[in-house]
């Protein structure tokens, strides 16, 4: 099993940051594949950003440029740095793992709610 915790989530305005971490813990030695998904109010669960094991990322159009993931394999925790926030990106983030990608399951966290007001 596999647990996930959350943090960083809050109040920001619109051009500001904030920066989520995800710390995993539990019976595994590595993580083939970490990120962030959202929720935003009403809508379906969105990918945000992915990374590798070995460093490569992948993110959603709507966020190039402005968010960055990354992760330290040692502390097993993934990061997302987001900057120039808008109102748009209020949502619910949850960090997803597959430590066996792809042949294992997937694991989520329980959500932390990033809210940009305008």
């Amino acid at each position: 099993q596999v647990q996930l915790v959350e943090s960083g989530g809050g109040l920001v305005q619109a051009g500001g940051s904030l920066r989520l971490s995800c710390a995993a813990s539990g019976t595994i030695l590595s993580i083939n594949l970490m990120g962030w998904y959202r929720q935003p109010p009403g809508k379906q669960r969105e990918l945000v950003a992915i990374i590798t094991s070995g460093g490569s990322a992948n993110y959603a159009d709507s966020v190039k440029g402005r968010f960055t993931v990354s992760r330290d394999n040692a502390k097993k925790t993934v990061y997302l740095q987001m900057k120039s926030l808008k109102p748009d990106d209020t949502a619910v983030y949850h960090c997803y793992v597959n430590p066996a990608y792809p042949y294992g399951p997937d694991y989520w966290g329980q959500g932390t709610q990033v809210t940009v007001s305008s």
